[in-house]
């Protein structure tokens, strides 16, 4: 599938670099909506299909679940962004920018214009012509949605995500026209041979070469799904996004309903707790958890 953009291989480190650099975090929440519980853990036996979208489940049963973007502030490479969560016309109407099939797989949308993540980084000063990066964990509706208020920005994808996304549809959970522009997207190869293990993943690639942000291997979610590892003043944090949708996921391995390739998730979880285990001081922070995210501080 054709797209407007014209990408390139990503060349590391990128500029701003600093020897011993941390990183300030700062959790932005876009919005939320609501949505069943099956369909982030899935269920068992011949209709657990029917729950996991809800059907014969009463609404008052089913979960609240975040749409978060991340600020990161780096102290060389200046403000970083990580997802760009919903767009800021999400909040007049959803299906202008998300596409017919939000109103199957998204039910009740909440978001505030100010909600938006640009909205977010104004309010601290930030233009999002500052932004000099966003990393892009995949591209989903609800975590690439709001792509175009960044056309100053350096995107990372990884070369297999931006291959799937387009090649596939809103079935498989994109909307073209959200990514679809001619910006400045660079391509992270996981498959080659570049890449470095850290910790307990077997590819990672060091962002700005001071071991501040690391882009993580953990396709399954998509084909092509990347998590980012952050080094604060705090610790520590990686914001899986989701390759786990839940806690639930990271302490007994309960799947969601659907992935992309269910083999690949298993193994990206592996690694993730494999993580966990090595490093039990730092904060993961899964992608749609709702009871997690209201745990989460301001600032990092």
């Amino acid at each position: 599938m054709a797209t407007a953009a014209e990408t390139r291989p990503a060349e590391l480190p990128l500029p701003g670099g600093r020897d011993g650099a941390r990183v300030k975090l700062h959790p932005l929440l876009t919005g939320r909506m609501i949505g069943p519980e099956a369909w982030f853990l899935r269920e068992e036996g011949r209709l657990a299909w029917r729950r996991a979208f809800g059907l014969g489940v009463k609404k008052e049963d089913w979960l609240d679940v975040p749409v978060p973007a991340f600020l990161v502030e780096h102290p060389g490479a200046g403000p970083v962004l990580i997802d760009t969560g919903f767009h800021p016309s999400v909040a007049a109407k959803p299906t202008a920018n998300l596409g017919r099939l939000s109103q199957v797989t998204f039910k009740g949308i909440q978001m505030t214009a100010d909600e938006a993540a640009s909205a977010q980084l104004r309010a601290r000063g930030i233009q999002p012509s500052d932004v000099n990066v966003v990393l892009m964990t995949h591209l989903h509706v609800d975590h690439a949605s709001a792509i175009s208020e960044y056309p100053d920005s350096t995107f990372l994808v990884s070369a297999a995500e931006w291959a799937a996304a387009t090649e596939h549809g809103q079935f498989h959970g994109y909307v073209k026209r959200q990514f679809d522009h001619g910006f400045d997207y660079r391509l992270l190869d996981f498959e080659g041979s570049d890449t470095e293990s850290f910790s307990g993943f077997a590819r990672s690639f060091d962002v700005f070469g001071d071991g501040s942000v690391r882009a993580v291997y953990t396709p399954g979610h998509t084909l092509g799904h990347m998590s980012i590892v952050l080094r604060t003043a705090r610790g520590e944090i990686l914001i899986a996004a989701d390759a786990i949708y839940m806690r639930r996921t990271l302490d007994d391995t309960h799947l969601p309903y659907r992935t992309a390739d269910e083999h690949l998730f298993r193994r990206s979880l592996r690694e993730i707790r494999q993580y966990a285990t090595e490093t039990p001081e730092a904060l993961i922070v899964p992608g749609h958890d709702w009871e997690a995210w209201q745990e989460l501080d301001a600032d990092y």
